[in-house]
């Protein structure tokens, strides 16, 4: 559900002091708007314009044919296959889309298109209005160079480093002795984080260059790469811009976005706790904020707006200039929530040529506002990218107080490898800052996806750190707390649930007058016992059931472990209800409630508990098979020799050849999903056999490359399917 949740909780001191900062809905400025993007920020802006009034237009591409925001758009227009470049990359394909809908206007959310001048004018050129900036704006802006070199005129304070157009290689190695390490290399197209690589010594920096340049190429079609000195304990700092065509240019506060991983944002919130720590807080936030105003003006910018800072937590008073994002932001509620302010609903008007009726006096903060970001991943294998299929799903969180999702998640939904893994948002506001945490952690543990794996454990975990609840944040705080973190684990409840669930199902299934077919142990004397291997993370594990009936109760023993008493019970939601069915299993008194999603087979489920969530599946002979021989030591060798894609994606480079000669680390191929690339190293040392090319697609798991250890026949390994769940 995409819940606007505008103005805030905190709406009427908002209203009072703004004067009312949304403009009055009355006779549409559009009748009708295409948004080009999709997922839940296309939702997000699909519902303000219904609440404007105005007719949307969803593109979708193959792949997204059955997306929500398909659904909840007035009319969609599907503009190509499933790879971006050829569908919502293409001008031509959405200018198409504006004409056969008599769309006037173009929202393009961010990413995509949102920050491509060639886009806003081929617009301009079809009489077509771009709700973002002029084409100036987005060519200074756009350029991390040229923006730096440009904002310094304006007196805005930028971070020491080399900034110049051109440079190759060789020139940047050069110059990078004058900026000092630790270093860090930043594309100047980028955003996101993508092609940002921190370098802490002079002989990595050639390497990571060329990463860097193939990312930047990648991602945004220009390789030009600059350096900048690494800030210690550094401070993201960000501030919303709102500017009319007249000249008018307010900030409405700023945002902390200091908790990253690999320079991608997680968990966002307004205000900052940095600046409201410091006793010069309020002076601290108006410098700022004038600098983000100044910056703004320096381009003539019109619409919303980000103008982002580094600022060192060592002192708070200074801040550094480091982009403007000309498009508005993935964190952009958190700025609503606390100021009552609709940023689409004023990039609408802007667009329409209205002036903003909102005064920087009108501007006030009140409470505290966190986001934190769904993302389809696995953060125990590294936030491998996942895939799947949305079983169940419960956002119903977003009707408690204080709580906004945005997301695009329907019941049926297939997340893709083709899109940016993040599936949704949760936002929680509260009177202060331990008020609204307090709310996300309690929405995010109600927050139920079924079918693909999320990080909501992680990110509950996050947020109830003890430094992030004090308030010590830094860029590099996600980074240093990784290796500590203790995810939960499959354990014997969860298996029990499991084996229990799969006997009731063949008991169920099974012919009434036919009893060889049960399921029940029973026969004359003692019950006899009825064992089923299931596997979750890590070994398999097997399950003896003894006790008749259909199964919900029992004594259970997983693998050698004690014998327990077990009994299990699911409550379906009622027939006319979308509800999620519930499995409650008691092993010797000790309570367990899951939420559960079982598969078509009926052999693959699921549970969902406070936001940790798993699955179990029952395995077949074969796969039990296969299990144990891929757990039998190899002769001369611990490492594995066969070099597996942690995630389905796309080959973006093979770094080396059939037959050379690699050793232990080596990177060996980069694959590429979800707009991120994972180097592939070698295990061991030896010759190496690559079954892949530059531009294949490869499934989670695959054989993509076999090292063959000296001494040992160099057979090439055609076994290149993998024994992936998502094949």
């Amino acid at each position: 559900m995409t819940n606007l949740n505008i103005p805030s909780p905190a709406d009427a001191a908002v209203s009072a002091s703004a004067g009312g900062s949304n403009p009055a809905a009355g006779t549409p400025l559009f009748a009708t708007v295409l948004v080009a993007n999709r997922g839940e920020i296309a939702c997000r802006v699909i519902r303000t314009l219904r609440l404007m009034g105005i007719r949307s237009v969803a593109v979708y591409s193959e792949a997204d044919a059955g997306a929500r925001h398909v659904r909840e758009a007035d009319q969609a227009v599907c503009i190509g296959p499933a790879a971006a470049s050829e569908s919502y990359l293409s001008i031509d394909a959405i200018i198409a889309a504006c004409r056969a809908t008599e769309a006037q206007a173009v929202h393009p959310g961010y990413g995509f298109l949102s920050e491509n001048p060639a886009f806003a004018q081929a617009l301009e050129a079809a009489g077509i209005v771009f709700m973002g900036p002029g084409v100036e704006a987005l060519n200074v802006m756009g350029d991390k160079i040229r923006s730096k070199n440009h904002v310094v005129q304006a007196g805005v304070p930028v971070v020491p480093g080399i900034a110049e157009p051109g440079l190759n290689d060789g020139q940047l190695i050069a110059a990078a002795a004058n900026v000092g390490y630790p270093l860090l290399i930043k594309p100047s197209a980028g955003g996101g984080g993508k092609g940002m690589h921190v370098v802490e010594r002079a002989e990595d920096l050639p390497a990571t260059l060329v990463t860097a340049r193939r990312v930047a190429a990648s991602a945004f079609g220009d390789d030009t790469l600059f350096l900048e000195r690494l800030i210690s304990s550094p401070r993201h700092i960000e501030v919303q811009v709102l500017a009319d065509n007249f000249g008018h240019v307010i900030h409405l506060g700023e945002r902390e976005c200091s908790l990253q991983r690999r320079h991608q944002k997680v968990v966002e919130e307004a205000p900052s706790p940095l600046l409201d720590s410091q006793h010069d807080g309020a002076a601290i936030r108006a410098r700022i904020g004038e600098a983000a105003c100044n910056a703004a003006r320096s381009v003539a910018y019109t619409g919303a707006g980000t103008v982002e800072f580094l600022v060192s937590d060592n002192a708070p008073d200074e801040f550094f200039f480091m982009e403007m994002n000309t498009r508005l932001q993935v964190e952009h509620p958190v700025t609503e929530m606390v100021t009552g302010v609709d940023l689409v609903q004023w990039q609408v008007r802007i667009a329409a040529g209205e002036p903003l009726t909102l005064a920087q006096t009108d501007v006030v903060l009140s409470g505290h506002a966190v986001e934190a970001r769904v993302y389809a991943e696995n953060p125990e294998r590294g936030f491998m990218p996942s895939i799947g299929t949305v079983l169940e799903l419960d956002e119903s969180v977003t009707g408690e107080p204080g709580i906004r999702v945005d997301s695009a998640l329907i019941r049926g939904l297939e997340i893709s490898p083709n899109y940016d893994p993040m599936i949704a948002k949760v936002i929680a506001w509260g009177e202060d800052r331990a008020t609204a945490l307090d709310r996300l952690d309690r929405a995010l543990s109600e927050y139920v996806v079924l079918g693909v794996e999320t990080n909501i454990e992680y990110l509950r975990m996050l947020i109830n750190d003890d430094d992030v609840r004090a308030g010590r944040l830094d860029t590099t705080l996600i980074e240093r707390k990784l290796p500590a973190l203790k995810f939960r684990q499959v354990s014997d409840p969860e298996y029990i649930a499991a084996a229990l669930l799969y006997r009731q199902e063949l008991s169920s299934s099974a012919a009434p007058t036919s009893p060889w077919a049960l399921h029940d142990g029973w026969r004359l004397g003692e019950d006899a016992p009825w064992r089923v291997v299931l596997a979750g993370q890590g070994p398999h594990a097997l399950v003896t059931v003894t006790g008749r009936g259909d199964g919900s109760a029992a004594r259970v023993q997983v693998n050698d472990g004690p014998i327990r008493q077990a009994t299990l019970q699911v409550t379906l939601p009622p027939a006319a209800a979308a509800g999620i069915p519930t499995a409650q299993v008691i092993v010797d008194e000790e309570v367990h409630r899951y939420r559960l999603a079982v598969t078509g087979a009926r052999t693959d489920y699921r549970f969902f508990e406070g936001g940790w969530s798993c699955s179990v599946r029952v395995l077949g002979r074969e796969a039990v098979t296969a299990r144990i021989r891929a757990g039998i030591p190899r002769e001369g060798s611990a490492a594995d020799p066969q070099v597996r894609s942690p995630m389905p994606g796309t080959v973006v480079a093979v770094i080396v050849s059939n037959g050379d000669s690699v050793e232990a680390g080596q990177t060996l191929l980069a694959v590429e999903a979800m707009k991120m690339e994972h180097q592939l190293t070698a295990s061991v040392d030896g010759t190496v056999h690559i079954s892949v090319k530059a531009g294949d697609l490869v499934r989670a798991d695959q054989v993509v490359a076999t090292i063959h250890p000296a001494g040992t026949a160099d057979t090439a390994d055609t076994d290149s399917e993998g024994a992936s769940s998502n094949a």
